[in-house]
């Protein structure tokens, strides 16, 4: 039986890229060697913020999804404090689960963490070949506009384009640029290390 990390998300585009980054992230992991990333659950930004709605989510998760040992929520923080959001979610989530949960909130946009990485990103969905990262991605309000105004001939598509620059982003960069990326790899990390030994494989 091989270990899996569930994830819930709240967009179409995170569905698709967040299993791409997640599986990148995973070898740096002490013993996740075999530890599979299953298809994330949606909820809406809007709704799993209610009172109950990240709870259901949370139990519903391992329900569809075979072998979850760990559950991941990642939202993008909007225009809440992810210190406080961040936190409160992870209580509620897991007041409710067995398994181990995590909540890691994008501060404003998950799109910020390739604004971070952006000299990696050069050539990849149009990035000009000049892209430069700002100084301080994660105050950017608009982080998928600014991606836009980095490309040439085109502007960022969210379900198109997200996947692949989480495949090509320089994982390092966006650690060094972006807190809220570092905080990404160290839960997963932490995750994974509550999985038992007998179900990760290395």
């Amino acid at each position: 039986m091989t270990a899996s990390i569930a994830t819930i998300v709240e967009g179409q585009s995170e569905v698709e890229s967040v299993p791409v980054l997640l599986r990148r992230i995973l070898p740096g992991c002490l013993g996740a060697s075999d530890v599979d990333v299953v298809r994330p659950f949606r909820v809406s930004r809007t709704r799993i913020t209610r009172e109950h709605e990240l709870e259901r989510a949370v139990k519903q998760t391992p329900r569809d999804r075979p072998n979850v040992e760990a559950i991941l929520v990642l939202l993008d923080a909007d225009d809440d404090c992810p210190a406080t959001l961040g936190p409160a979610l992870a209580q509620r989530g897991q007041q409710v689960s067995a398994k181990p949960v995590a909540v890691v909130l994008a501060t404003r946009e998950l799109e910020a963490w390739f604004l971070g990485a952006k000299r990696s990103l050069r050539g990849v969905r149009g990035i000009r070949d000049d892209a430069e990262p700002p100084p301080n991605p994660e105050a950017i309000r608009g982080a998928k506009e600014s991606l836009s105004h980095n490309m040439t001939g085109r502007r960022y598509l969210e379900v198109d384009d997200q996947p692949a620059l989480a495949d090509r982003m320089d994982l390092e960069a966006a650690k060094a640029a972006c807190p809220s990326f570092a905080r990404l790899v160290r839960e997963v990390t932490r995750l994974v290390a509550c999985i038992p030994s007998s179900l990760r494989g290395g």
